[in-house]
C-alpha cells in the first residue's frame, strides 16, 4: 500500500542544513499496523509528515515515498494536496489543537467531506453522524452541534479519528493517539483502532514511544535512533528477541521488565 525507501529530509540549520532522516525504509500493508517507536527526537513524526508533505519551507527529501505506485515526492502540491485527507490521512497528537475551538464538530467533519467528496450539506451531516457512531460518540446527532471543549480527552480522540477517516483513506498515519490518556481510555482508543484497521483494511503507521502500546496493537515494529530505522520485524520478535542493542534498551526501560 505505501512503500518508503531510503528517505532522507535535510532542514534548514542556522550553519546550513541538519539532516533528520538517514534513508529510512517502511512498508505498510492493507489491514496491518505498522509501530514506529522510538525517544522523542527519533524522526518518528518528521517521517509522517514527509509521507504528507507537511514540511517546512527550506526541507529538502531524497528517496521514494510510494503509494499505489505514485511517488508521493514527485507529485506537484496540487496532486498531493488532493491526496492528503482523502486517499493518506494523517491523525495529530492531541486533538485539542488539532480541532478547531470556535467550529462545531459538525461543521469540522462537514466541511471536511464537502471538500474532497463534494457532497452536499444534507449529505454531509449524514455521512458526519454515521462517522461520529462508527467511532462510538453517544447521541451522533446531537455530537454534532457540539464543541470540541465539551467532550472529555478520549472523546476529542474518536472525534479526530473521525475526521481522519471521512473520505476512506486507504493509509492512516497515527502521531502518538494515546498521549497525555489514561490506562482505560488509552486501551478503548486503541481498541477502536484495531477494530477499524481490521473492518475497513486500512494500512496504519502507528507513531509512539510506548512500546506497552505498540505490544498490545502493532503487527510490526520498526525502532528508530537518531533519523535511522535500526531494527524492523514482527511485534512478537522485536518486542521478545530484539536485535538491536538500543531496542533492547527501550525494552528494559519498561516499567516491571528485569535489566539483568
Amino acid at each position: 500500500m505505501l512503500e518508503i525507501s531510503g528517505l532522507t529530509l535535510d532542514l534548514p540549520a542556522e550553519d546550513g542544513t541538519k539532516r533528520i532522516l538517514h534513508g529510512v525504509d517502511l512498508t505498510l500493508r492493507p489491514g496491518r499496523i505498522h509501530g514506529l517507536a522510538g525517544e522523542s527526537g527519533s524522526g518518528k513524526t518528521m517521517t509522517g509528515f514527509a509521507v504528507l508533505g507537511l514540511l517546512p519551507p527550506g526541507a529538502r527529501t531524497t528517496g521514494r515515498i510510494a503509494f499505489e505506485g505514485t511517488d508521493l515526492l514527485t507529485l506537484p502540491p496540487r496532486q498531493l494536496g488532493a491526496l492528503r485527507g482523502r486517499a493518506v490521512s494523517m491523525m495529530f497528537q492531541d486533538p485539542s489543537t488539532s480541532l478547531h475551538p470556535m467550529l462545531t464538530i459538525g461543521r469540522q467533519l462537514t466541511d471536511h467531506l464537502r471538500h474532497h467528496l463534494k457532497l452536499d450539506r444534507k449529505a454531509a451531516r449524514a455521512r458526519a453522524a454515521e462517522l461520529l457512531g462508527q467511532v462510538r460518540i453517544p447521541n451522533p446527532l446531537e455530537a454534532l452541534g457540539r464543541y470540541p471543549h465539551q467532550f472529555s480527552g478520549g472523546m476529542r480522540q474518536r472525534i479526530a479519528i473521525a475526521i481522519a477517516l471521512a473520505c476512506e483513506p486507504k493509509v492512516l498515519i497515527a502521531d502518538e493517539p494515546t498521549t497525555a490518556l489514561d490506562v482505560t481510555v488509552q486501551a478503548g482508543v486503541l481498541r477502536l483502532l484495531r477494530g477499524l484497521c481490521d473492518d475497513l483494511g486500512l494500512a496504519v503507521l502507528l507513531v509512539t514511544h510506548d512500546l506497552g502500546v505498540m505490544s498490545a496493537i502493532a503487527d510490526e515494529v520498526s525502532v528508530m535512533r537518531h533519523g535511522r530505522v535500526v531494527e524492523t520485524g514482527p511485534r512478537g520478535r522485536v518486542l521478545t528477541e530484539p536485535h538491536h542493542e538500543y531496542t533492547r534498551t527501550l525494552l528494559d526501560a519498561l516499567p516491571g521488565r528485569s535489566t539483568v
